[in-house]
This record gives C-alpha cells, sequence and structure tokens, in this order.
C-alpha cells in the first residue's frame, strides 16, 4: 500500500491517488462492473486532450480496495464539472465507501473550480441504489453522460444460437452479405481512423447530430490500440468501396460497439449485417463473453433521431441492459445555469 500517495484517512479507511497504470489495472479487475470507461487508458485518452485525470481509491486497513472512482475535469464553456463514467466501482451498497469517494471528489472539484460532479455507475438500475445515490446529495442530469440503456449478446452461445435470436431479415443479410461477395475486415492502423472520420462526418449531415472531432477520434483510437484494446472493423464490396465500419474496444471480456459509420452504398447492400457479424467473432477471438451494442433508445421514443439505429441494433436480439442514468452533484449555486441550459438543449436535439 505505501506505493500509493495517501490523501487522506476517514473512518479507519485510507483514501489514496493511484498514478501507475498497472496499480489502476489490477484495482479496477477486482469490481464485478469493471468496464473501459474506468480503464487507464480511457483516462490516457483524455489526458492526451489536455484534460485533468484524476484516480482516487478507497482502502479498508488490511488494504483491501473497497471503492475506486477515475474522474476526468471537463472544461465546458458553461462551467467545468468532473465526468466518472462507468463509476464510481463500489462494492454495492457500501454507502460509507461511496460516501467517501464522493467527499475527495468534491473536495478536487472544489479546488479546480467545478461547478459540479456527473457520474453514471455501470450498475443496474433499482430502486434501492437510486435511493443510496440520494442520500450522497446526487440527482437525476439532464443530459446524459455515456450509453445508460444498452443491449448486449451472450458470445458463449455457438453460431447457430447467435443467429436464431436474430430477426428473419438479419440471418438473411447476414447470409447474402456472403453471397454477394462483401468482404469484411479488421485492422489496428491508426491511420485509417481519417477514412472513418469523413465517412462520419458525411453521416452527421443526413441526420443532424454533432459529429466527434478527429482528434477526439483518432487519440482514443491511438491509445487503446496500443494495449491492443481496440478495432475497427470494416465491411467493403468486392470492388473495395466502403460500406460500413464499426469502432470496437475490448476490455474485461466484453466488446464494446462505441461508434460506428455507414455510406450511402450501404443502403442497398448488407454491409452493415456483415460488420457487426465480423465484429461478433473477432470479439469471441479476443476472449469476449459479451458483445455491447452499447446505447439503444427505449422502445416508447419511436420519434427519437436514434431509433432507426435502435431498430438495427434490436434486430440481432440479446438482451437490454438498464444502467442507472447519470446523475448530478451540485458543487456550486451557478450549477442550475448549466442544468436549465442542458435541458433545453436536451430538447432541441431530441436526445
Amino acid at each position: 500500500m505505501n506505493r500509493f500517495d495517501t490523501l487522506s484517512l476517514k473512518n479507519n479507511m485510507l483514501i489514496k491517488l493511484i498514478e501507475q497504470e498497472a496499480d489502476w489495472e489490477e484495482l479496477v479487475g477486482q469490481f464485478e462492473e469493471a468496464n473501459f470507461l474506468q480503464s487507464w487508458a480511457w483516462g490516457e485518452f483524455h489526458q492526451s486532450l489536455g484534460k485533468l485525470v484524476f484516480r482516487v481509491a478507497v482502502f479498508d486497513e488490511q488494504g483491501s480496495a473497497k471503492g475506486l472512482a477515475q474522474a476526468v475535469l471537463e472544461p465546458a464553456k458553461r462551467g467545468a464539472y468532473l465526468a466518472v463514467a462507468g463509476g464510481p466501482l463500489v462494492k454495492w451498497p457500501d454507502q460509507e465507501v461511496l460516501k467517501l469517494i464522493f467527499e475527495q471528489l468534491k473536495e478536487l472539484g472544489r479546488t479546480h473550480g467545478c461547478l459540479f460532479i456527473r457520474f453514471r455507475p455501470q450498475i443496474i438500475t433499482s430502486p434501492d441504489k437510486l435511493q443510496t445515490l440520494g442520500t450522497m446529495g446526487a440527482m437525476l442530469s439532464p443530459m446524459h453522460l455515456t450509453a445508460d440503456l444498452t443491449l448486449q449478446l451472450d458470445l458463449n452461445l455457438s453460431d447457430e444460437e447467435l443467429l436464431a435470436q436474430m430477426r428473419k431479415n438479419h440471418r438473411s443479410a447476414i447470409r447474402k452479405a456472403d453471397q454477394l461477395g462483401i468482404v469484411t475486415s479488421v485492422t489496428t492502423d491508426v491511420d485509417q481512423i481519417q477514412e472513418f472520420y469523413d465517412h462520419q462526418l458525411e453521416l452527421a449531415k443526413r441526420h443532424g447530430f454533432v459529429p466527434f472531432g478527429f482528434e477526439f477520434l483518432r487519440n482514443q483510437f491511438q491509445v487503446f490500440a496500443s494495449r491492443q484494446a481496440v478495432a475497427l472493423i470494416h465491411a467493403r464490396t468486392a470492388q473495395g468501396e466502403l460500406l460500413a465500419s464499426a469502432f470496437v474496444i475490448f476490455y474485461n471480456q466484453e466488446a464494446v460497439y462505441h461508434y460506428g459509420v455507414s455510406t450511402d452504398a450501404n443502403r442497398s447492400l448488407p454491409g452493415s449485417y456483415a460488420c457487426q457479424w465480423r465484429a461478433m467473432m473477432e470479439a469471441r477471438l479476443r476472449g469476449c463473453i459479451r458483445y455491447n451494442f452499447w446505447g439503444v433508445v427505449p422502445l416508447d421514443q419511436p420519434h427519437h433521431r436514434f431509433a432507426g439505429v435502435s431498430l438495427f441494433k434490436r434486430g440481432f436480439g440479446g438482451q437490454e441492459v438498464e444502467y442507472i442514468k447519470a446523475h448530478d452533484i451540485p458543487l456550486s449555486p451557478r450549477y442550475w445555469v448549466t442544468w436549465w441550459f442542458e435541458k433545453l438543449r436536451k430538447r432541441i436535439r431530441r436526445l
């Protein structure tokens, strides 16, 4: 334990700052809800964009890790805040450890002029967990932080079982792609992010959403690629024309379909189906037991701008998993200006 810098000692618990990747990853792996958003690589990616990252851990007197939180200082125009995506990691419902983590995050947030803390734990939502967060002074955020309603496939199933749980047209499209000679490939070449980015810009214009920046995508891919934890999956025609691409992150035996693009040519060809099928097979090869399609829109929001892509994802079958939605802990009265601004923006963007 002396290899970590102690921040404070409270209630017989040691609160420490972790500064080495091997130490952090060892600790993260001890928690069932370990996910790529709390990985060292995710923090390093944000540091590459010039942001501050804090990795806080709580230990008991015996040196056992009781809770973790990786927080990113987001310097937003409307006011800086601390973002804890996919965390904190705790053994629920340990309220004492949660309280210590949030106390430390509040101190860090106020020191750096943050208006609030925004977090979204990687745990399935339930009334008792929401009640626990309420006792911490947390309230439902006006905006999401990361996907909270996800669709996940069990990769322990055989190919036949995976196909059987799909909609008929999805199964047919996968088989048709093979018949048409559509070619899929897997790459970790960071230079191919340029092509992915260019098609994302076209897709954003077509569907009216704000695209990710090139540096954002390139740096993220580069950081995870250096750890053999990401790949671009492409589907192309026999002539080499791109139909669809998937940006997939592999972490803790889970493959996450984080971003995706498709082209105009894909509208009349089943490239996106072939792309997803190849991504599932690649995930298996990497030892993953779960394929996470990431965010889907609730079924009662048929007019949401991402309802179409959610329908596509649901056609592959699997199980919908709802994590606790993003919550905020205000640190300043100015937080409420941000709250109203985000409420309005959410309505305008149909999020």
